[in-house]
């Protein structure tokens, strides 16, 4: 009877491997592989190129220190006032930091740094034929005064905060802050005849000021052909931006035996808007 028992437990044991042998493997489980999500935060540079589109150099309040002088001013023959409108291309770099609270979509904040080369150079001229009679030169004949203006623009970089809401790869940002430029700006008068200046001043140096705009931004695939740095992202953006540098004084003193001098307050101020392309490392 014992003997029988343990016959029919071997049976049984070796059907129920066979059977099992039978049934199809179970598969794995998938590895869940977790997408990251973009963020903006991470140090950045790139390359921007535009166009300043409503440059201007203004001319105000200009005054002389002689009873002649003002007497021309306020006869016409010399302009109390004068702008040149200027416009041009635009072109350099920035570097930059940005940080995101949020990955993926939310609020980013940062700073910018840029520094671009401007090709705003140009003259306008304001001439009359007439005489001053007794204010100039008593019973001179007719002669004609030019008066030239010219307003130009070397460089201008700024250093700006910005502030702007992610949509994961897309970003739309407010900015302004601080900005520099090098003004080139010339005050000739010329009498008699329009040739020989008379009284003539300069400004050629750096002015300070402010700017101040806003953009969007969009981050391509890490992957993207543009990647030539292998960086975490590169980004393309499109920003407009208003600048204004601080008004000066200039002298105009009198050349060529020009009696006196005047003065004017200049101010330099424009409109640009301009393409980036950045390059993000890291997200620290």
């Amino acid at each position: 009877m014992f003997r029988k028992l343990i016959f029919a437990s071997a049976v049984i044991t070796t059907s129920g491997a066979a059977l099992a042998a039978d049934l199809p493997r179970r598969a794995a489980p998938p590895v869940f592989v977790q997408v990251p999500v973009f963020t903006w935060t991470g140090a950045y540079f790139g390359i921007n190129a535009g166009y300043v589109f409503s440059g201007e150099t203004r001319f105000d309040r200009t005054v002389g220190d002689l009873p002649n002088n003002n007497a021309a001013l306020a006869a016409g023959l010399r302009p109390f006032a004068a702008r040149v409108r200027n416009e041009g291309f635009t072109g350099g770099g920035q570097v930059g930091y940005n940080y995101q609270f949020t990955p993926g979509s939310g609020v980013v904040v940062g700073f910018e740094a840029d520094a671009a080369y401007t090709d705003l150079d140009r003259v306008s001229t304001f001439s009359n034929t007439t005489n001053l009679g007794p204010l100039v030169t008593p019973g001179a004949p007719l002669t004609t005064r030019i008066n030239q203006y010219r307003g130009g623009l070397d460089y201008l970089g700024t250093v700006r905060g910005r502030v702007g809401y992610a949509f994961d790869r897309f970003m739309i940002y407010g900015t302004g802050g601080f900005a520099y430029g090098g003004v080139n700006n010339r005050v000739t008068f010329a009498i008699p005849g329009g040739t020989t200046p008379f009284f003539e001043g300069r400004q050629n140096d750096m002015q300070t000021g402010y700017a101040y705009g806003g953009g969007i931004e969009y981050a391509l695939a890490t992957d993207s052909f543009l990647n030539v740095f292998k960086s975490s992202a590169v980004t393309m953006k499109v920003e407009y931006l208003h600048y204004e540098l601080g008004g000066d004084r200039i002298a105009i003193p009198g050349v060529n035996g020009g009696p006196g001098n005047y003065s004017a307050r200049v101010r330099n101020e424009g409109d640009l808007v301009r393409a980036g392309l950045n390059y993000k490392f890291g997200t620290f």
